[in-house]
């Protein structure tokens, strides 16, 4: 019986899901100036529950340990279905270091207190994670997720935003690297 509890836990130490992760990237294999697409879904209006956007994304270290990141997102949500209104939608934020791998955005306050996002960031094996928090002045609450993995083949994208932990948008896309 102790041979075959030995060969049990030796089995499930060595299972694929507990094997251990390579290193998680540092933030600067993420650096640079990152373009591509991504197909947006949501059930908000019948005329767009797919729509097609443009995307930039640029990621920048400091020598604090810190980085920032803007992210330019042109989407086509409104309007003539057949000739949707584009919008430029940028967001620019910077993070400072917490521990290793995780950042806090600057400028976080008591997320009841203040009308903009609480966020963080954190690096998992090959993907840059940022979240963010919002309670809104009725109690309901707004998070947003990034996820950013870097592949051979450049970077993902999938984005999901949730209201009172509903899905109300996600999209999903692929970035190539244009620039350090």
């Amino acid at each position: 019986m102790p041979r075959a509890l030995l060969r049990l836990s030796l089995l499930l130490l060595l299972w694929p899901g507990n094997a251990v992760n390579a290193a998680d990237l540092e933030i600067a294999a993420f650096e640079g100036v990152w373009r591509g697409s991504a197909i947006s879904e949501s059930d908000i209006s019948v005329n767009f529950q797919l729509t097609s956007r443009d995307i930039d994304v640029t990621v920048r270290s400091d020598a604090g340990g810190g980085f920032s990141i803007v992210w330019n997102t042109v989407q086509r949500q409104k309007g003539d279905p057949n000739n949707p209104k584009e919008k430029l939608k940028t967001t620019k934020m910077g993070f400072t270091p917490v521990r290793p791998g995780v950042w806090r955005a600057t400028g976080n306050r008591d997320p009841l207190e203040q009308t903009a996002p609480f966020a963080w960031a954190y690096v998992k094996d090959r993907t840059l994670h940022i979240v963010s928090l919002q309670i809104y002045a009725d109690g309901r609450h707004e998070t947003q997720s990034y996820r950013r993995e870097l592949s051979g083949l450049g970077m993902t994208l999938e984005f999901t935003r949730n209201v009172d932990g509903e899905k109300v948008r996600s999209a999903r896309g692929r970035l190539v690297k244009a620039a350090k």
